[in-house]
């Protein structure tokens, strides 16, 4: 692990250097991969100096215990020896983390699809639910939506609604969210007083760009029609919704949520190529059986991962088996404490089976 925290180092420095270089300042595009390097490596590069400092502020210590004789002084060097060690085997943890390969996806924004699940209507009450929670989530964490589809029911609810969240960092947060989320509460429209039990899916997927997914034009088929529901008399008078069939895969998307066609057009377009570009992530995971079946971060859209259940207030992630009895404000966007929660398992399994091979 030295070694590499070495290497990360001396590359660092020599970053620094590059960005100061006439040749390096000159080329816009040499200049911001330079910029992104740099700010990928300081991260490393500060805790490794924070633990280099302790290291030599144990070695300090030792030797003023060894050469000392004032009872005060040596009494001195003890406490900051005990500080230094107490503090170091933390860095080393969290210099372990900052080493676990990064998923090249995590800055990327995000495409959230939610889907009404089993539950009629309540079902579609609970999805147009979640939309407001990662709406709310969004706007804490200073990111922009933009709705690309929804279909709603008529009564406030979604059927399905599809959006993107634009912010740095997006897809590291919100990619444990992938599966289906159960509600447990008795539906407005229940006069018995009785609780039901509904699900919704979430489908996470970040943006690709055209050059991370081959798409043939020929392979696409697309539709026009008059769009529905509510969005202005310009979207409703005009065909201005698309509908994109991709013939080799089945895969149906509509956009109807902007008055140009065009504008529809290419948000399907980007939809699909998330949705390939998942499909490819898929059948490299399905190679990795074992990755598959741990708790985190698998994706799969059949696993029940959380359950909201409203009588007693509380959320419960059962994948980490952790149960918070705060659903009100987790439900108003609250979700910082889930969300860093999953993320501080899936780097525990990471790191132990990183040890575990060696």
């Amino acid at each position: 692990m030295f070694d590499k925290l070495e290497d990360i180092l001396f590359r660092y420095e020599e970053v620094l250097k590059e960005l100061s270089e006439p040749e390096v300042l000159n080329d816009t595009a040499k200049y911001q991969n330079r910029m992104k390097e740099q700010a990928d490596l300081e991260p490393i590069v500060m805790k490794y100096k924070e633990y280099k400092e302790k290291k030599a502020g144990i070695e300090d210590s030792l030797a003023m215990l060894e050469e000392e004789t004032d009872e005060e002084l040596r009494e001195l060097a003890k406490e900051e020896l005990n500080e230094c060690r107490a503090s170091i085997e933390g860095i080393e943890q969290e210099l372990r983390i900052l080493l676990l390969p990064k998923d090249p996806n995590d800055d990327k924004n995000v495409i959230v699809e939610i889907r009404a699940g089993a539950g009629g209507d309540e079902a579609a009450l609970f999805a147009a639910d979640l939309y407001r929670m990662y709406c709310k989530f969004a706007e804490r964490s200073h990111w922009k939506i933009d709705t690309m589809n929804s279909n709603e029911n008529g009564i406030g609810g979604f059927k399905e609604i599809v959006f993107m969240i634009n912010g740095k960092g997006a897809y590291s947060k919100l990619k444990y969210e992938s599966g289906v989320h159960r509600v447990q509460r008795i539906p407005a429209t229940e006069s018995g007083g009785r609780i039901h039990t509904s699900t919704a899916t979430v489908a996470i997927m970040p943006e690709v760009e055209e050059v991370e997914v081959e798409l043939d034009m020929n392979d696409c088929k697309f539709d026009v029609f008059r769009a529905s529901g509510n969005g202005g008399q310009c979207v409703n008078t005009t065909d201005s919704a698309v509908r994109l069939t991709h013939i080799p895969t089945g895969i149906v998307i509509s956009c109807q949520d902007e008055k140009s066609q065009l504008k529809n057009k290419d948000k399907a377009l980007k939809v699909l190529r998330a949705r390939l570009y998942e499909l490819e992530c898929a059948k490299a995971h399905d190679a990795e059986a074992e990755e598959r079946r741990s708790q985190i971060g698998t994706g799969d859209r059949s696993e029940k991962i959380r359950t909201y259940n409203y009588p007693q207030g509380r959320v419960t992630d059962h994948r980490i088996k952790l149960t918070l009895h705060k659903l009100d404000s987790i439900i108003d966007g609250d979700m910082e404490e889930v969300i860093d929660s999953l993320i501080a398992a899936d780097q525990a399994a990471r790191l132990a089976k990183m040890n575990e091979n060696g």
